[in-house]
């Protein structure tokens, strides 16, 4: 794996931005407004979206609110944000990933987002698994979370593959009531001891 190292926000577009980091299959970078047909493509997908925002899809001022908070984000926390996600075989936009703050808590969340042709192929434990490695080994965190829906069980199956362990529901988060994941570091080396 490439170790990351976070990129200042390029100023140019796409083709100007450097992966940030690499998985065996995966490439993830800082989003560019560059980006905002296939972050459209993405949350307008019904079916990527079941579980997000009560099944709606995002409108074109979502999309255009949220690359404005990502951008920012790379900035405000050193080593957190939300990456484009491209195969590294083809280059083709998949989704997204984040390690980023879930508010309005302290914790620092896993997630995902990824295109329906990317689904069943083990992209999400896959890309999960290496953020989580990431903020444990190269951030230092103590504790990363995940949270699904509670029907959403493809997601619940990637959070504990990825090493988060299922602590039941949780009503803080996003102000609805979701099913939470924890991992934390310390159990993460005795496991691996």
């Amino acid at each position: 794996m490439k170790t990351p190292s976070p990129q200042p926000s390029p100023a140019g577009g796409r083709g100007s931005v450097k992966p940030w980091m690499q998985t065996l299959r995966l490439e993830l970078r800082e989003f560019t407004r560059a980006d905002f047909d296939e972050l459209l493509r993405l949350d307008s997908d019904p079916r990527v979206m079941k579980y997000i925002n009560g099944g709606k899809p995002s409108s074109k001022k979502d999309i255009e609110a949220a690359l404005g908070r990502v951008a920012r984000y790379y900035r405000s926390w050193y080593g957190l944000g939300v990456w484009h996600a491209t195969r590294r075989d083809t280059g083709a936009f998949i989704g997204w990933y984040c390690l980023k703050y879930c508010p309005p808590t302290c914790d620092v969340e896993v997630g995902y987002r990824l295109l329906r042709q990317a689904w069943g192929q083990g992209f999400a434990t896959e890309g999960a698994t290496e953020l989580v490695r990431y903020g444990f080994d190269d951030l230092g965190l103590d504790k990363i979370i995940g949270v699904t829906h509670p029907g959403n069980r493809a997601s619940q199956r990637v959070l504990m593959k990825a090493g988060l362990d299922d602590a039941g529901y949780a009503r803080r988060y996003y102000g609805r009531r979701l099913r939470l994941f924890v991992g934390h570091r310390d159990a993460r080396q005795v496991s691996a001891a």
